[in-house]
């Protein structure tokens, strides 16, 4: 175990989270320019794709970070039963899930199950596909939808908030499983599937458009809302949710609802581009 890996399991997560979720919304001019400037010069974000360009406009760090694009920054695949990538970032891994284990990295993988928290809604992705996708602080952190759904759940999770950074998913086993992270369901053309937002150390606070700020508070178990009944349809390629600060996005669907197109690990993709293409039941 390398002593970056070993830091993971003896910092205190969620106190350190804290501090960041407070430190990234100070209005402070020279605090939050400093951050932002070292951000901008360190990743190389591109502001011109931003509504805003000026990256010192925003009046805190986290307003930055979750800044919106101009309209046409991103733009969803014509194709109209095409699958499109729900976040900006890097595919970690993507393909089959095999007797409803996912492979994370390197020799690991964890269950369908363990994810999503629930045996029974774990059941219908035993043999369907998945994609894990990796946004690092350079990339847009808001999440839009990869197809039509109507919300049915979110789940709240509760867990450890390890990185997400390759370096810690190669190593820690079952991470992904293991991190806090908020579920949400949904029922589309093709059946069931399912937007999982998984937190990480420094970055886990995650919104929704439908409930506003959904973490922090962390969970000290299990938190399930059912919007059954709300008829709360999002579109494909309308906005979800965001990460203040960045993460993991995993996405699940059913046996036979989809058929991937060639993902590798790595690979850079943007939202709305096409990752396959959907079967409607």
């Amino acid at each position: 175990m390398t002593f970056k890996v070993f830091l993971q399991y003896i910092l205190p997560h969620r106190a350190l989270s804290r501090v960041v979720y407070w430190a990234t919304r100070w209005t402070l001019a020279p605090w939050k320019n400093f951050l932002i400037g070292k951000i901008v010069r360190s990743y190389q974000v591109d502001m011109t794709e931003a509504a805003q360009s000026d990256p010192f406009a925003y009046p805190h760090f986290n307003a930055f970070f979750t800044r919106k694009l101009r309209p046409d920054a991103r733009r969803a695949d014509t194709t109209p039963d095409a699958l499109i990538a729900p976040a900006d970032g890097r595919i970690s891994q993507a393909g089959p899930i095999v007797d409803g284990r996912i492979f994370q990295a390197k020799g690991q993988d964890y269950t369908a199950v363990e994810l999503l928290g629930d045996e029974a809604a774990a059941a219908p992705y035993r043999n369907g596909r998945f994609i894990t996708i990796y946004l690092s602080p350079r990339d847009y952190h808001r999440v839009h939808m990869p197809l039509r759904g109507t919300l049915k759940e979110t789940v709240h999770i509760p867990g450890r908030i390890f990185s997400v950074a390759p370096f810690a998913v190669n190593a820690i086993p079952r991470l992904f499983a293991r991190n806090e992270r908020l579920v949400c369901h949904f029922d589309g053309a093709q059946g069931p599937f399912a937007v999982v937002m998984v937190g990480a150390i420094l970055v886990s606070s995650v919104a929704t458009v439908w409930d506003g700020l959904v973490i922090p508070p962390y969970a000290p178990s299990i938190r399930r809302k059912s919007f059954a009944g709300q008829n709360i349809t999002l579109d494909r390629f309308a906005e979800m949710a965001r990460f203040n600060m960045g993460s993991t996005v995993i996405m699940l669907l059913p046996e036979g609802a989809a058929e991937l197109d060639t993902l590798t690990s790595q690979q850079a993709i943007k939202v709305g581009q096409r990752l396959g293409e959907v079967r409607h039941t």
